[in-house]
């Protein structure tokens, strides 16, 4: 694995687009990448595996975390996600 890739492990996994099936109708949180156009960005093209979360707090914990890397590695906005339901965003992740 190249360096400064984040790498972060859950037991499910945003891979595509739109919401992932949970069991017991759980909700999902995760956050769309965007690149300076607003075009949307696969987290597999820039190195990073991003969570799906039960809570918007554990998402927005693990950008907090990982902005900088996806911020180096072209992400220029992001936006959230509840089961499919566009929550906030796009945020841009570089300094005003």
């Amino acid at each position: 694995m190249p360096p400064m890739i984040a790498r972060v492990t859950t037991a499910r996994s945003r891979t595509g687009h739109g919401p992932a099936a949970t069991s017991l109708g759980r909700m999902s949180w995760y956050w769309r990448l965007e690149d300076p156009s607003g075009a949307e960005v696969d987290p597999a093209s820039v190195g990073v595996e991003v969570p799906e979360t039960d809570n918007q707090g554990d998402a927005e914990s693990w950008l907090g975390e990982h902005w900088r890397v996806l911020l180096e590695r072209g992400v220029a906005t992001v936006t959230l996600f509840e089961d499919g339901d566009e929550v906030y965003g796009p945020m841009g992740l570089a300094a005003t």
